[in-house]
Formats: structure tokens, C-alpha cells, sequence
């Protein structure tokens, strides 16, 4: 029987392969690849599956939310490679192609900070898209910082792998600028 994490590799593995063939059905490539991470399976399977193409003009950036970074990385690392082996990607994962951002998970696993309300408050008014405060607020907030700084720089392609959240949406209806009225929040 294999771990769960496995499990989830392999899946995330696959979807690499379906965005790969409707990029080519398309006529258009991500360059960028921005997920939420936690457990580690969700990017770890991204990077295996993108692996296959064997090519280095794509990054799977994971955004840490799990407030656990160095045994977030690890488990990522680990699953990564051990998909990569099981799917036969033939060639040993480069350490280039394992990127996991640390900085965005908030005070603690599911708590907001001010950074993850005002992204979930932009794609929520801009996009129309509602991201929740224990993962994908934080993995937007990521990518807006990262878009803000540089470190994804402007004519990227950029794929935002949104993976729900939203039922969690209700717990977090008194939360200051979730539901609640505004009041001071920490960094």
C-alpha cells in the first residue's frame, strides 16, 4: 500500500501531463507554476509530471503555508523524487526543480495575517475568485508578493493552481476583514 502522499503524487503527477497537453492543444506554456504547499504531495507531483518534459524553462513554486518550512521541503523533496522514480522521469530530480517560498504562512497553520486577507480581498474584488485563509489566501498572497518584488518577473505565463478551500470560508466569517468589521490586525 502506498503512503497517501504518494497517493497524491502520483495524481498532481498526471495533472502535470494534462496542463502539458492542453498547453500544446492551446499554442500556449507557463513558464510559472504557483501552488499552495502543506504536506508536500500537491507540488511534489507537479514537479514530477513537469519533469518528464524534461525542460528548464518552468518553475513549480510552492508556497509554504504550512509553518513547518524545513520539513515542509523535505516531505517535498521526498515525494518528488520518489514519483519521479515511479513514473519513470529517468533522470535524478535537479535541486533547481524543488522551490518552496517561505513568508507567507501567517502567524501559525490557518491563522490570516494582514498579507493573506488583502489577497484573498483582491482576487475576491478583481477576479471574482474566492480563496480561503489556510491555503489558497496564502499561496495568492505569495504569488502577489512575488509578482510585487520581481522574483516573477512581468511576461511571466503564470498557471495559479487553485485546489478549493472555500468551505472553510464560514469558520472564518468573524474574522477581521473576513466577514467581521475591520478592527487592527498583526503583521
Amino acid at each position: 500500500m502506498l503512503p497517501t502522499t504518494l497517493w497524491g503524487g502520483l495524481g498532481f503527477a498526471n495533472w502535470a501531463r494534462e496542463v502539458s497537453v492542453q498547453e500544446e492543444e492551446l499554442g500556449v506554456f507557463f513558464d510559472t507554476i504557483v501552488v499552495c504547499t502543506v504536506t508536500g504531495s500537491t507540488q511534489a507531483g507537479m514537479i514530477a509530471g513537469f519533469a518528464l518534459e524534461d525542460r528548464d524553462d518552468r518553475r513549480v513554486i510552492g508556497i509554504d503555508a504550512s509553518a513547518t518550512f524545513d520539513k515542509t521541503i523535505d516531505q517535498v523533496a521526498r515525494i518528488a523524487r520518489r514519483t519521479a522514480e515511479m513514473i519513470g522521469v529517468g533522470r535524478p530530480l535537479r535541486d533547481d526543480e524543488i522551490t518552496l517560498v517561505a513568508g507567507y504562512q501567517g502567524p501559525s497553520y490557518g491563522v490570516p495575517d494582514r498579507q493573506t486577507i488583502e489577497a484573498i480581498q483582491l482576487a475576491a474584488r478583481t477576479e471574482g475568485m474566492l480563496t480561503d485563509p489556510v491555503y489558497e489566501g496564502k499561496s495568492m498572497a505569495g504569488l502577489i508578493g512575488m509578482i510585487r518584488s520581481g522574483e516573477i518577473p512581468p511576461g511571466s505565463r503564470v498557471l495559479y493552481a487553485h485546489l478549493g478551500g472555500q468551505p472553510a470560508l464560514p469558520a472564518y466569517a468573524g474574522f477581521p476583514g473576513l466577514g467581521a468589521p475591520e478592527r487592527n490586525l498583526t503583521a
